[in-house]
C-alpha cells in the first residue's frame, strides 16, 4: 500500500516539475501579459475620467463598485506616502529576488513560476506609473485642488494611478488598480501553496517513518 502511495505521490511529482527555460518562458509570458493589462488599463480609465477630481464616480453597481481616478504615492491603503526612492528599490530587489527563485526552485514547480508571474506583474506595472513613465506631470488643477504644493507644478508625478472603488457600506475601500490585485491574489495563493506544501511534506515524512516493531505476544 505503502509503495502504491509512493507512485502515485511521484507522478504528481513529475506532472508539476518543467525545465527551467519552459518556467522562464511561462513566467515571462504571464507577467509581460498582466503588466501590459494593468498599464493598457490606467491609460483608458485615466482618458475617460481624466485626472482625480475632474470628474465623479463611473458607477457600475450603485454605491457598491465602480471606477474613479487617484494617484496614490505610497503603497498599499496609501502607507508610506512620497517615500518614492524607497519603494523604487524595494521593488528592484524583489524582482532580483523573485528570478533567483524560480531558477533555483528545486521543486521547479510551473504553478510557483505562474503565482511569481502574477506578483512581477503587479510589481512592473506600479514600478512604471512611480518612475513617471505614464509621463503625467502636476499641474495648475493639482494645485488648486490640493493635490500638491505650488512648487511641485510642472514636476512628473511619481504616484501609481488607481482606479478601483469599492465601498464597503458607507466606507470607500482605498481605490486600487488590477497590479495590486495580481500582487495580493499572488501572495494569497502562495502562503496557501507554501502551507498545503509543509502539510505533504510532513505526511510523507511521517509515512517513511520507521515504524516501531510490535512487540510478541507472551505464550502461557
Amino acid at each position: 500500500m505503502c509503495d502504491r502511495d509512493e507512485g502515485v505521490w511521484d507522478e504528481g511529482a513529475a506532472l508539476m516539475t518543467h525545465s527551467l527555460w519552459l518556467r522562464l518562458t511561462l513566467f515571462s509570458l504571464v507577467a509581460a501579459a498582466g503588466c501590459a493589462l494593468d498599464l493598457a488599463t490606467k491609460q483608458w480609465i485615466f482618458s475617460e475620467l481624466g485626472e482625480p477630481g475632474r470628474q465623479g464616480v463611473w458607477w457600475l453597481i450603485p454605491d457598491l463598485f465602480g471606477f474613479q481616478t487617484s494617484l496614490n504615492q505610497g503603497a498599499l491603503f496609501g502607507m508610506g506616502q512620497g517615500q518614492i526612492a524607497f519603494f523604487v528599490a524595494t521593488s528592484v530587489l524583489a524582482l532580483l529576488g523573485i528570478v533567483v527563485w524560480i531558477v533555483l526552485d528545486r521543486r521547479r514547480s510551473l504553478f510557483l513560476a505562474l503565482l511569481l508571474a502574477l506578483i512581477t506583474a503587479g510589481i512592473l506595472g506600479n514600478l512604471w506609473d512611480r518612475l513617471a513613465l505614464h509621463e503625467m506631470t502636476w499641474n495648475v488643477f493639482h494645485v488648486l485642488s490640493g493635490q500638491c504644493p505650488p512648487e511641485m507644478a510642472g514636476q512628473p508625478i511619481h504616484a501609481v494611478r488607481d482606479w478601483i472603488l469599492v465601498m464597503l457600506g458607507t466606507y470607500p475601500w482605498p481605490n486600487f488598480n488590477l497590479a495590486d490585485s495580481m500582487l495580493v491574489v499572488g501572495a494569497i495563493v502562495m502562503a496557501i501553496y507554501a502551507f498545503c506544501l509543509d502539510d505533504e511534506n510532513a505526511g510523507k515524512q511521517a509515512s517513511q517513518a520507521p515504524q516501531p516493531a510490535a512487540s510478541e505476544e507472551s505464550n502461557d
